[in-house]
């Protein structure tokens, strides 16, 4: 009788599986770190993209500051609402500026990446997803904290003061509010990416109405009642008060608590919707 031999059967090997992103805060740290020191070398290696960032804020308090000083500097009302120092109110308000028009363009740069397959292979390295989004925006605010530096730094022989805490802080908020329209910039850009053209023509159509209404350039008190009545619903504005009142030195002011519930505010809405942008778009 004959047998017959029955070769063993071999089961396949499973698909190698995406490597799963680590969990906690102090991954989360070293996934940031990571995703920011990456984002930074194109940064370290050009610095003159730095500098060339210097020169929208120096144009704006160089021919904008003067029209506000010789319009509202010596009346009655640019006194109650300047507080008596144009620059101590206005400088403030272009670091909040440069901050907006800095991290708005995450995006921009995530353009170049999915074009160039750079930004899918991130996204298959075991980083967590909120690591992308903030280390993105980070960037952005590194080069603005030397811009905000410098710019201080001229503005003193022009009677502007400064208050080394009230500073950190300011810098620090704009650093949590950079990190929200980040992440917004950034899921803005993954949603349009098929047609990036559209990505600036939101851009632009959004951020000069946040500007104007947040009260950045000129006061809204000297403004009409429905301009006061829509600046109430426009978190810039907490965020341009905040930074004044610090910059300023006083800490303790209710201006500042409200910059802070309006900058986490926004972090927490655009990391939201940067994650699930991100989720949908790779699923």
């Amino acid at each position: 009788m004959s047998t017959v031999d029955i070769a063993p059967t071999v089961a396949p090997h499973p698909a190698p599986a995406r490597p799963r992103a680590r969990r906690g805060l102090a991954a989360f740290t070293r996934d940031t770190g990571i995703v920011l020191v990456r984002e930074l070398r194109p940064v370290v290696h050009d610095p003159f993209s730095v500098l060339f960032g210097l020169v929208q804020p120096i144009v704006f308090l160089a021919l904008f500051g003067p029209l506000l000083v010789g319009s509202l500097g010596g009346t009655t009302t640019g006194q109650e609402v300047l507080g008596g120092n144009v620059w101590q109110w206005f400088v403030p308000s272009i670091l909040v500026m440069t901050t907006l028009f800095g991290t708005t363009t995450t995006g921009a740069n995530l353009l170049v990446e999915l074009q160039t397959g750079a930004h899918e292979r991130m996204l298959v390295a075991p980083l967590s997803r909120a690591s992308l989004l903030v280390g993105r925006a980070l960037k952005e605010m590194v080069p603005i904290v030397a811009q905000s530096v410098v710019v201080v730094l001229v503005m003193l022989p022009f009677g502007f003061e400064l208050h080394p805490a009230g500073a950190v802080v300011g810098l620090a908020l704009l650093a949590v509010f950079g990190v929200g329209i980040g992440s917004l910039s950034y899921a803005l850009a993954l949603a349009v990416r098929k047609q990036d053209w559209m990505f600036w023509v939101v851009q632009q159509t959004l951020i000069f109405p946040l500007m104007i209404l947040s009260g950045m350039l000129l006061p809204l008190e000297t403004g009409p009642r429905w301009m006061q009545v829509a600046s109430d619903v426009n978190p810039l504005r907490y965020v341009v008060d905040a930074e004044r009142a610090l910059f300023a030195g006083d800490l303790t002011a209710s201006a500042v608590a409200w910059g802070w519930v309006a900058a986490a505010v926004t972090a927490a809405v655009g990391l939201a919707v940067g994650i699930r942008t991100m989720v949908r778009t790779t699923d």
